[in-house]
């Protein structure tokens, strides 16, 4: 299975976990997902505070290559694939 396969699987999988990861988590598998589809942050941070947690958290991944994103993406949900399936 291709690395844009497993990722595309995993991120599903992520999708219907049955419990919510902690927002830590939660922005970690976010900013991840973001520079794995779209790159750099392309957009100016936002004001409200949960657009702006999740703005920064993406910002922090600036530089990282898709490929790079899309394997700690696969890395951190199956390490936390137990703890919220």
């Amino acid at each position: 299975m291709s690395l844009d396969e497993q990722f595309k699987t995993v991120s599903d999988t992520v999708k219907n976990w049955s419990k919510k990861p902690s927002n830590d988590e939660n922005l970690a598998l976010y900013s991840l997902f973001k520079q794995a589809n779209f790159g750099d942050v392309n957009i100016p941070q936002p004001s409200g505070m949960v657009e702006s947690a999740k703005w920064k958290a993406w910002s922090g991944r600036k530089g990282m290559s898709a490929d790079e994103a899309k394997k700690q993406y696969i890395d951190l949900a199956n390490q936390w694939q137990a703890k919220y399936a």
